[in-house]
Parts: C-alpha cells; sequence; structure tokens
C-alpha cells in the first residue's frame, strides 16, 4: 500500500497542460478524425482526388460521413480485431532478446522483447500461404474495405484508450505520465494518464508503436499495389516508387526496434488516445494515401524522372538512417566518445536536445 505522500511525489499533479488542455484535445481528436473521413470521401475511384473547396463536395462528404451503414462493418471490426490479436500473440510467443528501458523515475526499469523483425517475417509467411493458397482474393479485399477498415482501427483504437484509462486507476502506485495527471478526465484520456500500461508483460504503449500500425501500413500497400495489378495488368513504376521506400522504412523501425525504447513516446508521453488513434489509425491509414490513390489511378514516369526519384528516396532515407542513430547513440549515453563531441542545449525537464 502506498501512502498519500508517496503517490503525490511519485505522480505528481499536471500543472500545465499541452495543446491548450481540454479544448485543444477536444480539437484534436475531432479533427484528426475528421481528416481521414474527409480524405477518403474526396479521395476515391468514384470523384477521384480533389481539394474539397465547393458546396457540392463537402455535401458529398456529409452526406457519406452520415451514412454509416456504408463503412460500418462488423466483418471489418472483427477483422482489424483480428490482426490485433495476431501480432500480440507473436509478440508472446515468439523468441528474442529481451532488453531493458531506460531507468524511470522510480529507480527501475521495464524489460522488453525484441522480436518485432521476427513477427513481421512470421506475418509476411502466412500472408505468402494465403496468396499461395486464395491468390489475390484476400488482398483485394482489404483494398476495397479500406475505409471500413479504417473506421474499425478508430474504434479500436478509442476502446483500447477508454480501456487503459480506467486501468490506471488500479492502484496508487502505478506510474502515471507526468503530462496526464491534471484530474481532467477528458484531457486525461487524450493525452495518456498511465506511463506504461501492461497486460502482464505485455506492454501495450511498446506493442502498439511499432507493430500493428506499421506492419498494417505494409499490408495496406501491398494490397493497393495487388488492386493495381488486377485491375490494370500491371504495377506502374510510380507505385514502386511510392511503397519500396515505405516499406524499407518499416522493416528499418523493426530491425532497429530497440531504439524505440528512447523515444519521447515510450520515455516521457503517457499512453492514451493521442498515442493509441496514431499508432494504430493514423500511421497506417495517412500514410498509405499514395498507393491507395496510385491503385485507381496510375501514373508511369518516364526512366530518368523514376531514376531521379529513387535517387532521391535513398538519400532521404539514409539522412533519416543516420541521424537517428546518432541520436539513439546521445540519449542512450551522452558520454559515448562517438557522440559527446556534439552540441545539445537542455531543456526545462533537464533532458538534452541534439542542435
Amino acid at each position: 500500500m502506498v501512502s498519500q505522500s508517496s503517490a503525490q511525489t511519485l505522480n505528481p499533479r499536471t500543472v500545465h497542460r499541452e495543446f491548450f488542455g481540454v479544448p485543444g484535445a477536444l480539437a484534436v481528436m475531432t479533427g484528426t478524425v475528421s481528416v481521414v473521413f474527409v480524405w477518403y470521401f474526396s479521395c476515391n475511384p468514384q470523384v477521384g482526388c480533389q481539394l474539397p473547396t465547393t458546396h457540392e463536395q463537402w455535401t458529398h462528404i456529409l452526406r457519406g460521413a452520415f451514412n454509416y451503414q456504408d463503412y460500418l462493418s462488423s466483418t471489418a471490426l472483427v477483422a482489424y480485431t483480428m490482426w490485433w490479436a495476431w501480432l500480440a500473440l507473436l509478440y508472446f510467443v515468439l523468441p528474442g532478446h529481451v532488453v531493458e528501458g531506460v531507468e524511470l523515475r522510480n529507480g527501475s526499469r521495464l524489460k522488453y522483447p525484441i522480436n518485432g523483425l521476427s513477427s513481421f517475417f512470421v506475418t509476411l509467411a502466412v500472408a505468402l500461404a494465403a496468396y499461395t493458397y486464395w491468390g489475390t482474393l484476400p488482398f483485394v479485399w482489404i483494398a476495397d474495405h479500406y475505409f471500413q477498415l479504417a473506421v474499425s482501427s478508430i474504434l479500436f483504437a478509442t476502446a483500447q484508450a477508454l480501456f487503459v484509462y480506467a486501468y490506471s486507476f488500479r492502484s496508487s502506485s502505478v506510474m502515471l505520465a507526468l503530462a496526464g495527471n491534471s484530474c481532467n478526465p477528458i484531457y486525461d484520456f487524450f493525452i495518456g494518464r498511465e506511463l506504461n500500461p501492461r497486460l502482464g508483460p505485455l506492454d501495450l504503449k511498446y506493442f502498439c508503436e511499432l507493430r500493428p500500425g506499421i506492419m498494417g501500413w505494409v499490408l495496406l500497400n501491398t494490397s493497393f499495389a495487388i488492386r493495381q495489378h488486377t485491375v490494370f495488368g500491371s504495377v506502374s513504376n510510380s507505385m514502386w516508387l511510392a511503397i519500396v521506400p515505405q516499406i524499407a522504412y518499416c522493416v528499418d523501425t523493426l530491425v532497429f526496434e530497440r531504439n524505440v525504447l528512447t523515444t519521447m513516446d515510450i520515455v516521457t508521453d503517457g499512453f492514451g488516445w493521442m498515442l493509441s488513434f496514431g499508432d494504430l489509425t493514423w500511421v497506417p491509414v495517412m500514410y498509405s494515401l499514395q498507393a491507395r490513390f496510385l491503385a485507381f489511378h496510375p501514373i508511369h514516369h518516364s526512366s530518368p524522372m523514376a531514376a531521379l526519384i529513387a535517387v532521391m528516396a535513398v538519400a532521404s532515407f539514409l539522412v533519416f538512417r543516420l541521424s537517428n542513430s546518432e541520436k539513439n547513440a546521445f540519449r542512450t549515453d551522452p558520454n559515448d566518445p562517438k557522440v559527446r563531441h556534439l552540441k545539445y542545449i537542455t531543456t526545462e525537464s533537464g533532458s538534452k536536445l541534439l542542435v
């Protein structure tokens, strides 16, 4: 039993509220979900892809949004839940190194399994087996039910956020996020009240950070490429140029999975609606928009243009990987001879940021 004074020392009351507090939290939640809806209804094979600027376009969007029978699908919700559960199962059963995270403010360190990449390859093997048995059918279904799956991910992410918010009240010894203890239920639900909610060894924040969303992004991109081939008989070079760098980025995050343990999402942010929605919906649904557009509107670049885009993609990826490796090394040990010469600024919280 933790005394009240000890609990207050461990979990001080949040004074500063990010995003302008409750109004900002409500604006972000409604705004980001609205963007998902607007982007779908203003960009599809029926109406093309145009920014909604006319009364007719907004009427079409609102009519589609209110016609919920078209996108609320129990089949899609079950499929999405099975996707999450499948990856959670692999989290438990696949072998992998177990590493410690950064030191928490109570002096402890949590342990994390590094088996995301093996989860990806097992899932890839299952996908190839499905392709061998059923052909393109499952992947075309995913592409054709993109929005039903997107809405299902919103519902799942919101239910997950409600669960972890309620779950955070189970004990006074639970470590809360410094930004998520405002005692306002709307704000704390949004920003994340508990720092590291766990169900046994399953760390929900760490699990969601890289697995359902990142691997879902790969699955959506692949499904859209298969959809394009099914309809048009080939995969355009623009599709390859869009999805190959993105899939490479996803695989890279899994190769360097342990690096996520030093990021702000894991170290300081609570796990609430913002991260739940961002991980499960925003990443796979919004980041696959290029592939979705190309699935029904293929673009064929000239060879010089395709080569230029490929070179830019490789260069951008190298900048990303080298800078992130340097950042992770600095966060892990600022006194490492390889990074101690780097200039940094110290924030009000005491953390160091590279400049």
